[in-house]
């Protein structure tokens, strides 16, 4: 079983180095994928076999909604590269860390979670920095709009008391 789970090892990492990070989640990597790793392009099998898993585990990851790969037109799986690193991930919680799959349900809906967060927080520092860029390209517009010919004067103030009569 170690010679197929090592040549799964190779075979996923391959894969996830081709769609733009070997490293899963620290995407060490910062050149462009080589295709899309969400595409939908590896029949149950060699999911299978890039996981390291027997192709009914992967039905009954699917049944219980851990790995929902995409449909081909004849409604048979179709897994992408990142569908087999989620398989990997479960299969590390499961057998190295000892999780259930019920842990493992809750802790992949919490990475989910939290990476929609992070995508929100992207798009808000984006929103936040462009206010910013249009808050001082007013400022300097309005700086450039000063007449500066003009000298401010002073004026003599005098204080009138009002007494009642």
């Amino acid at each position: 079983m170690s010679d197929q789970r090592s040549h799964a090892d190779t075979g996923a990492a391959g894969l996830a180095a081709e769609a733009g990070g070997a490293g899963g989640a620290t995407g060490a990597t910062e050149h462009a994928p080589l295709h899309d790793a969400d595409a939908p392009m590896y029949v149950i099998s060699v999911a299978a076999e890039l996981a390291g898993m027997h192709p009914q585990t992967l039905r009954a990851y699917d049944r219980l909604g851990l790995v929902t790969p995409g449909r081909s037109a004849g409604r048979g799986r179709r897994y992408s590269t990142r569908d087999v690193r989620l398989l990997r991930q479960v299969q590390r919680l499961s057998q190295d860390e000892g999780v259930n799959l019920e842990g493992i349900r809750r802790i992949l809906a919490l990475q989910d979670q939290v990476s929609a967060l992070q995508q929100r927080m992207r798009e808000l520092q984006a929103d936040l920095d462009a206010s910013r860029r249009e808050a001082e390209r007013r400022i300097a517009d309005a700086h450039r709009s000063h007449r500066r010919d003009l000298v401010p004067l002073e004026r003599e103030t005098s204080v009138m008391v009002w007494r009642r009569r």
